[in-house]
């Protein structure tokens, strides 16, 4: 059954539940938009976790996650609905010698020849969800004309059916990239959220929360190499969740330190560009050697 929080605290508390550290932005715009019924556009850099926020916010609200993930030329049939030609197709011929067109025409654009896409899955639930659709730069701006009726009124129009509109409404969080502007008839409809890198303290709480178990001294090391890493000219930047999973990695290996040598063998887990590479290598690998002359840092 879904749960609606009463306070702001109280849902921050419940994100904090679930593994996720929210900010005080997060925390009062996740409670507007649950309270207000008003769909979230979060937008940011990738890997600061904006999709990781949606999952979160699922769980505290105890909903159903409905994913939608946009790609470039996502059309209506992919989003919304399609028909089942083969089935509709079967059926006219089941019906052809015994009834007239109007009949059948009738009778194959009925709601079992639909299917249900991400979309219309999350309007015609008897059950509130919450509707993710994740990467919504990616689409072009006719898609986004095509969300506006769904954002504004909770409906979707079936030119054979009529009017969908749903009963429950869902909390819809749409994520972008940032990699182009999106329209201001989207943005209106919306309430804004801006997810960037967190703060080195607040790395550090994400960091600890995943892996209690790993030294303070790694953990902070961890994520003040991470900030330097991220202020690279580099083509993918490490996000939260490859700090996180660095963080792991050392834990497992018995890491009591990162230094050049256990930082060269394992920077592959937060750098996946070749060229970002060397150039993290050669800026801060060399750093550490030159700091710690290069000796190993792993436990027995």
């Amino acid at each position: 059954m879904s749960v609606m929080p009463a306070s702001v605290e109280e849902i921050a508390q419940g994100l904090r539940d679930t593994g996720y550290l929210p900010g005080e932005s997060t925390s009062l715009v996740s409670y507007l938009a649950a309270q207000l019924g008003k769909p979230v556009l979060v937008e940011g850099p990738a890997g600061v976790g904006k999709t990781e926020l949606a999952k979160a916010l699922a769980k505290t609200l105890d909903r159903r996650l409905v994913r939608l993930q946009c790609y470039e030329g996502l059309d209506e049939a992919k989003a919304l609905y399609e028909w089942n030609y083969r089935k509709q197709l079967l059926r006219i011929q089941a019906e052809a010698d015994g009834a007239g067109w109007s009949e059948v025409q009738d009778d194959i654009f009925g709601e079992e020849f639909l299917l249900t896409r991400p979309l219309m899955d999350a309007i015609s639930s008897e059950e509130p969800v919450v509707l993710l659709i994740d990467e919504i730069d990616k689409t072009d701006q006719e898609f986004e004309a095509m969300l506006l009726e769904l954002l504004s009124d909770f409906q979707i129009s079936i030119p054979e059916l009529g009017t969908v509109t749903s009963t429950t409404h869902p909390v819809v969080l749409l994520t972008s990239n940032n990699s182009r502007e999106l329209t201001e008839a989207l943005k209106r409809r919306c309430l804004y959220l801006w997810l960037d890198y967190p703060s080195l303290e607040h790395e550090l709480e994400i960091v600890k929360l995943h892996t209690p178990d790993l030294p303070d001294t790694v953990a902070r090391k961890l994520v003040e190499l991470v900030a330097t890493i991220r202020d690279l000219d580099l083509k993918k930047p490490p996000s939260i969740a490859e700090s996180i999973d660095w963080a792991r990695a050392l834990l497992l290996l018995g890491a009591s330190d990162i230094d050049a040598d256990v930082f060269r063998s394992t920077m592959s887990v937060i750098v996946k560009h070749r060229t970002d590479l060397d150039i993290v290598a050669d800026r801060v690998g060399v750093k550490l050697q030159l700091a710690g002359g290069g000796s190993n840092g792993a436990g027995a």
